[in-house]
């Protein structure tokens, strides 16, 4: 199943917000756009007393531009079929939150090693992605895409089919409210630096490895999916590098929290 287009038709909650003259405006879209909007916006407000030096900016640019191109090859190597059966359509869909996580860290770490930046910025980079993939999970759920597998709990949604299904995506956006609020609220007090983003991984990785029972997509002979798959690579990325931070970590480098 792919991460972003659901059966199409009347397929969603409110896949169109509605017109402007005869253009539809995809729900999707809007809200995608206005979750990168408001991370940048978090990033740009916490970051207003620090100096320009450009480090911040090279930062935020790899892990978007990198999270974007990875969450779309993600999807892409995951479900090689159904996006060629989509053609042109697939530019503007198939792309996933897993990959692009990956991805956008694999990415800074590049551009790190590249221009020589020292120190570690992921406190700064939390809180706007939490934020950003709360109201991105939004615009899934109006759309329908990420939709789970069928349930008999009074908060099934039916997303067209007349099967009530696990809202998958607003469990995805309860997860981030709540990592959101709670890395705002810690932030004043952990000084270690990057421990807020990699916790944020760490958490959501979990979370998303168990979310996917829940989630309608085809399984491996294991029971699992390639998703699941990928957040356990992803848990372990963070936990090692956590690991290796914490036995080659030094004093001054708290300042770069």
């Amino acid at each position: 199943m792919l991460e972003i287009q659901g059966p199409g038709g009347d397929w969603g909650v409110l896949p169109i917000l509605g017109h402007l003259g005869p253009v539809p405006v995809p729900a999707y879209e809007v809200l995608v756009s206005l979750a990168v909007l408001a991370a940048a916006g978090l990033l740009l407000h916490d970051t207003r007393d620090r100096p320009r030096s450009g480090r911040v900016i090279a930062i935020a640019g790899a892990a978007l531009i990198g999270g974007g191109l990875a969450a779309k090859l993600a999807e892409w190597a995951v479900e090689p079929t159904t996006t060629a059966a989509l053609g042109w359509r697939t530019l503007a869909g198939g792309r996933t939150i897993l990959g692009g996580l990956l991805g956008g860290t694999l990415a800074v770490l590049a551009v790190k090693r590249w221009l020589g930046i020292r120190g570690r910025h992921g406190n700064l980079l939390a809180a706007p992605v939490a934020l950003g993939l709360a109201i991105g999970r939004l615009g899934c759920f109006l759309r329908g895409c990420c939709y789970g597998t069928s349930t008999s709990l009074p908060w099934g949604v039916d997303f067209g089919d007349g099967v009530l299904r696990h809202p998958a995506q607003l469990y995805e956006t309860a997860f981030f409210v709540v990592a959101f609020v709670t890395l705002r609220l810690v932030r004043p007090r952990v000084t270690a630096p990057g421990r807020l983003f990699s916790g944020l991984m760490v958490a959501y990785f979990t979370f998303r490895f168990f979310e996917e029972f829940l989630r309608a997509g085809a399984r491996l002979p294991v029971g699992l999916t390639v998703y699941q798959l990928l957040a356990a690579a992803g848990l372990a990325l963070f936990l090692g590098r956590e690991m290796l931070h914490a036995r080659g970590s030094h004093p001054e480098e708290l300042a770069n929290a």
